[in-house]
């Protein structure tokens, strides 16, 4: 099976879509806030 052509650096997964990235903004905490609500097992990448 081939690989896909498009794959993400996990450097650029953090600083992206890391925990303290969304914390930084008010919107980003709400992001944070709904999937807590959800329940979760990740919060953040």
């Amino acid at each position: 099976m081939t690989k896909r052509t498009l794959e993400g650096t996990s450097r650029k997964r953090k600083r992206v879509s890391g925990f303290r990235v969304r914390m930084r903004t008010y919107t980003g905490r709400r992001v944070i806030r709904t999937r807590r609500r959800r329940g979760r097992a990740r919060l953040a990448v």
